[in-house]
């Protein structure tokens, strides 16, 4: 479907069109039962089925064999696997509220967790989330955010969580005033007034905002992305650059989180599987094209790469090899 992202979404993960969840259930059954796991069936259904359904063999499963299907996937599997095929299971709401809550806990903040939840998603998204971090932990998402995060950076993830931006509307006209806003806001003075860049960036549409964009280019002969990038620092520039990435190309946006959780030594595994579960349904058919325009390889290829075992295999099996 078509959105404000610019971009009509292709998901690699779609709803299984004549889906029998009691069948899933059994088979699911049958790979857990006995000596030995058979992973290829437990992969070859949760990576097949959408999220809904997903939940609706949870419930096929409880009602046919009065067994908890997530308790015998973990008392089975391990490993990382284990944890993507957990938040699978998970729906998803509640699934990034939870990385949020993770983000948050302990010594020290998982900052750029924080940004890629929460300074992507619609207003729809990002509602659901709230609510099912309320639900789950009997606290407002805003109350730990306060409580965990300062400043210039506090006050754009508080922003972001109002969920009011206006998602529909774009007028031309009001382009050149509000580029002519951002300009005196940032380098047409001495310092920085950071408000007026968090009020502009998450109250107008995303249409909306690649206008204004256009005008600021013409007006400074460079873009706001550059702006951003000489204007501020630390955590707030982080999280800016992210609204600014996602306006522009949110599949690209994507793309780069991607490329940079398996950079370097090490794989960053927790935001790996957060990236692919968490968008695989929405648009990773065009995160996977960006992936390849900026890195002149396949995801797939990068994955294989990375990962090895049930947990390659599960993670190619979502991003559609």
């Amino acid at each position: 479907m078509a959105s404000s992202t610019g971009y009509t979404e292709i998901p690699t993960v779609n709803p299984l069109a004549h889906c029998d969840p009691s069948s899933d259930a059994s088979v699911l059954r049958k790979a857990m039962k006995g000596f030995g796991t058979d992973e290829a069936a437990i992969i070859g259904v949760l990576s097949h089925r959408s999220s809904d359904q997903r939940q609706q063999i949870l419930l096929k499963y409880q009602q046919g064999y009065g067994r908890d299907l997530v308790k015998d996937l973990k008392s089975e599997l391990s490993g990382k696997f284990e944890e993507a095929i957990l938040a699978l299971m998970t729906p998803l709401p509640l699934y990034l509220a939870q990385e949020l809550h993770h983000a948050m806990q302990g010594i020290g903040t998982n900052e750029r967790t924080l940004v890629e939840i929460l300074c992507t998603r619609d207003n729809q998204s990002l509602m659901a989330i709230k609510n099912a971090y309320h639900h789950h932990y009997r606290k407002k998402l805003e109350d730990d955010l306060r409580g965990d995060t300062s400043g210039d950076f506090r006050r754009l993830l508080i922003s972001m969580c109002a969920c009011s931006r206006d998602e529909t509307n774009c007028d031309p006209a009001l382009a050149p005033n509000l580029a002519q806003q951002l300009y005196k806001a940032g380098v047409g003075k001495v310092g920085t007034d950071e408000a007026e860049f968090n009020r502009i960036l998450s109250t107008y549409s995303y249409p909306m905002l690649r206008l204004v964009f256009d005008e600021y280019k013409k007006i400074k002969g460079k873009s706001f992305g550059d702006a951003l990038d000489s204007e501020l620092s630390g955590d707030l520039k982080l999280g800016m650059m992210a609204v600014y990435d996602c306006i522009q190309n949110r599949a690209a946006y994507f793309a780069k989180e991607l490329h940079d959780s398996m950079a370097g030594m090490g794989t960053r595994d927790r935001a790996l599987i957060r990236l692919v579960v968490s968008r695989c349904e929405i648009d990773m058919g065009n995160i996977k094209q960006e992936y390849h325009k900026m890195y002149s390889k396949s995801l797939e290829h990068a994955i294989k790469g990375d990962t090895s075992g049930d947990y390659k295999k599960l993670l190619i099996a979502l991003v559609g090899a």
